[in-house]
């Protein structure tokens, strides 16, 4: 009896994970790129008011001082923080929250229409 409750148990975990999975792969977030440098109070407080998009985005950083960025510090180096979500040209300077939200509601919707 014991020996069946432990397989259960191991069966409904290894089910979960399963699932969680699926469910995962089938919705990705979009990516939201900020193009920064050290230091950059700007992009510190962009990143304070993006704290509330944390589940709807993924937040990925690039440091424009690094040498493999150098096409991104000669564009963008008297203009941090930019911003780009899915690859494209988003914003600049400080964060525009009716912006990001109206974009980011079109691709949530456009997930919804494909699903």
């Amino acid at each position: 009896m014991l020996w069946f409750q432990g397989n259960s148990l191991q069966i409904a975990k290894s089910s979960f994970g399963l699932l969680r999975n699926l469910s995962a792969s089938n919705t990705t977030l979009p990516v939201l790129t900020l193009f920064t440098k050290n230091p950059c109070p700007l992009c510190d407080e962009a990143k304070e008011v993006l704290k509330p998009y944390k589940d709807r985005v993924i937040l990925q950083e690039v440091d424009i001082t690094l040498p493999e960025n150098a096409t991104w510090y000669e564009r963008y180096k008297f203009d941090i923080p930019v911003f780009h979500l899915n690859g494209q040209f988003l914003m600049m300077h400080r964060v525009n929250t009716s912006k990001l939200e109206k974009q980011l509601l079109k691709l949530e919707q456009r997930a919804l229409e494909t699903n």
